[in-house]
């Protein structure tokens, strides 16, 4: 960790945005269009005078080529992930690292690839946010420019091997903390990690301050799916000056998996698209929650009124068992259409139950999760 250093002059630019689109005349509409694919995953911060002209370069860049995702702009950035042929994403890599507004900023390594296409999103979805990761918390008072020290998925692995040879002699200054939800951390995460019971990253700074002891006189190692939830969370826990330093993962779990598949994560890796999960291992590390069998692969709950995820193995799903729990189970049987006027939700009655921001009282449970 010692060579890491906080990139806080890699991430500024005020050019004028290009309109520029590829010139596709040279590609079979077949390639184009192809079924067999990628799904990418990247950010950018950087100073954006004219978001809506960057979303709409942004909009009409990706109806160009045919692919389908979300990509939110603000004035601080850009965050996308999007799905199309391999033909289609290798353009748009090319005309995003063309882009006079990401000039010197933007990277070929800081676009993640994984297998899809533009099957795995029901649409595209571009927009102008207030954050490219919506943490809640104005841009101006917590700042990307602030962030952590970068790690290497290789320091970042060195650095985990070294916590957790000292956590089992109850020796380590170092928390692994996990900035994802709790669905994601649930079916994946690294060995010995804290994973907070959290549904939102808009809980995280209530989490990080209801447990400030916790971090106190600590060296912090974040993680999440990316890296862009460490940019800001990390500048977050920067700011309460607790902690003896703040790390962050450099490219996310997607990154240290290219280079460690069978390193110290374990389970499998959520993603925010139809695929839910991507794996690089064998483990389960979750299970159903009708019979505890292991399990991990998410289904969207069955209750039309509904939209939270569960872990439900074939067996309990064909026993009728493919609600999150049992109120939705019974709602299912009397809610049979959203014409009906029953809207979709974000939540059920059962995410009310769950405290919306825990409290840690200690440091055991870290360990537990991961042996």
């Amino acid at each position: 960790a010692g060579s890491a250093a906080r990139p806080s002059g890699r991430s500024f630019s005020n050019a004028e945005i290009s309109w520029a689109l590829p010139d596709t005349s040279h590609v079979s509409h077949e390639d184009l269009t192809s079924q067999v694919g990628e799904v990418l995953l990247y950010y950018c911060y950087c100073e954006v005078r004219d978001p809506e002209k960057l979303c709409a370069w942004q909009k009409a860049l990706c109806q160009h080529l045919h692919l389908t995702g979300k990509v939110r702009v603000a004035s601080e950035g850009i965050n996308g992930t999007v799905g199309g042929s391999k033909v289609a994403t290798g353009l748009y890599i090319k005309v995003m690292l063309s882009q006079p507004l990401f000039k010197n900023i933007l990277c070929q390594e800081d676009f993640k690839s994984s297998a899809g296409g533009a099957h795995c999103f029901p649409d595209l979805r571009v927009g102008v946010f207030k954050e490219i990761v919506p943490m809640g918390i104005d841009p101006k008072i917590v700042s990307y420019k602030e962030t952590g020290i970068h790690l290497s998925p290789q320091e970042f692995h060195r650095e985990v091997e070294q916590y957790l040879s000292q956590a089992t002699q109850g020796q380590s200054d170092t928390i692994l903390l996990d900035c994802r939800n709790f669905y994601e951390s649930k079916i994946g995460h690294f060995q010995g990690c804290l994973a907070p019971d959290i549904r939102k990253f808009s809980y995280f700074p209530s989490y990080i301050d209801e447990n400030l002891e916790l971090f106190k006189d600590k060296r912090v190692l974040m993680y999440c799916t990316g890296g862009i939830r460490c940019e800001r969370g990390s500048a977050y826990l920067r700011s309460k000056a607790v902690c003896r330093e703040v790390y962050q993962l450099k490219g996310g779990i997607h990154k240290y998996l290219e280079e460690f598949p069978d390193g110290f994560y374990r389970g499998k890796l959520f993603v925010f698209d139809d695929r839910y999960a991507i794996c690089s291992n064998e483990d389960i590390v979750s299970a159903c929650r009708y019979c505890g069998v292991l399990w991990d692969q998410y289904k969207l709950c069955s209750s039309q009124h509904c939209r939270q995820l569960v872990l439900t193995c074939p067996s309990c799903c064909n026993k009728g068992l493919t609600a999150c729990c049992s109120v939705c189970q019974e709602k299912e049987l009397k809610v049979t259409s959203r014409a009906s006027g029953q809207t979709l939700k974000e939540e059920c009655e059962c995410t009310r139950r769950r405290a919306r921001v825990p409290i840690e009282h200690g440091l055991p449970r870290m360990l537990d999760r991961g042996k």
